[in-house]
């Protein structure tokens, strides 16, 4: 099991842009959840963050099997949509940061139930 969680940077003037796609994948989630299924992904969570410069970042927290499917090898018009908002949105130019896990906690029952699939 794989435990995440990964700062991305908005592009410049992209805020009302990053709204529209938030929204999206709030007013879609039956599908979203279809998605996760194929990358093996058990919790996904999008953060986001202004700070006082304007700066704007956004965070994937996820818990995920190994071996998954990556979404950008997905057919889904979910997915198409969600990578299509990701070009249009993140800037390739900042090196994304990794944060570093210090503490899983997910109790073993919990862990076991997820891994079943």
């Amino acid at each position: 099991m794989l435990v995440e969680c990964t700062r991305f940077k908005v592009k410049e003037g992209q805020s009302s842009k990053v709204d529209e796609w938030l929204q999206f994948l709030n007013d879609h989630i039956p599908d979203v959840l279809v998605t996760l299924e194929n990358e093996k992904m058990y919790v996904e969570t999008i953060f986001r963050e202004r700070t006082m410069q304007g700066e704007e970042y956004l965070y994937w927290y996820s818990v995920r099997g190994e071996g998954g499917m990556d979404v950008e090898d997905s057919e889904h018009w979910i997915d198409k949509q969600h990578l299509a908002y990701w070009d249009e949105c993140i800037n390739k130019s900042y090196h994304p940061v990794d944060l570093e896990t210090a503490v899983v906690m997910i109790p073993a029952k919990i862990q076991q139930v997820m891994v079943q699939k």
